[in-house]
């Protein structure tokens, strides 16, 4: 089982669950649909890399988001998620109505920074930035979220268990683009204005 650090401490989540077209602006820029309920597709724990890929099969398109571990039904720790998108096979997946899973779901499809325990007032104030080679390309937080981390979780567990170590990814700002190698991608998650914690990859 791959793995991802919360805390300082080595753990394996059984899931990724992913929230798409969560900000207006993302969904405006892919020029798809506004959701009338929250999208919700599912990486498995086969997709956590730590080899930022720029090319498999297709170009791969990054998307940055504000992730967050499960411990006791409870959002626990925030960290910084790239999750991966084949791109234009996902596009011909959805024009025929199909699940997005080979787009998506793929081996190191999902890259985490380390994760760290939550400030005091939880997910509230919580931001992120990505940056290419020294350049925002994205940045957001979740007061621009159609649904905010709570919601999210509490519709998330209506229906599935979430068991402890489980990643939650709530979906990326505008910004989103393709991967190139030898570009750096450093992204960051915000509190407060000042960096909570952040990691660094470069493309290959």
């Amino acid at each position: 089982m791959n793995t991802v650090t919360v805390d300082g401490r080595a753990v394996a989540p059984s899931k990724i669950v992913c929230v798409g077209r969560n900000y207006v602006a993302h969904i405006e820029e892919l020029g798809n649909e506004m959701p009338q309920d929250m999208v919700v597709f599912l990486k498995p724990n086969s997709a956590i890399g730590s080899q930022l890929q720029s090319h498999v099969g297709e170009p791969l398109h990054y998307e940055g988001e504000l992730a967050f571990v499960v411990a006791g039904g409870a959002l626990t720790a925030v960290g910084f998620g790239l999750d991966l998108t084949r791109r234009e096979l996902q596009s011909q997946l959805k024009a025929k109505g199909l699940p997005w899973e080979r787009a998506k779901a793929f081996d190191g499809a999902a890259l985490f920074s380390d994760f760290v325990p939550l400030p005091a007032g939880g997910p509230q104030g919580l931001g992120l930035v990505l940056e290419v080679d020294g350049a925002v390309r994205q940045q957001g937080d979740v007061s621009l979220m159609l649904y905010p981390p709570l919601v999210v979780l509490e519709q998330l567990a209506s229906f599935m268990t979430l068991e402890d170590g489980d990643i939650i990814m709530t979906g990326t700002p505008a910004g989103v683009g393709k991967v190139n190698a030898g570009e750096t991608f450093t992204g960051l998650v915000m509190h407060a204005g000042q960096p909570l914690v952040s990691a660094s990859w470069r493309a290959c």
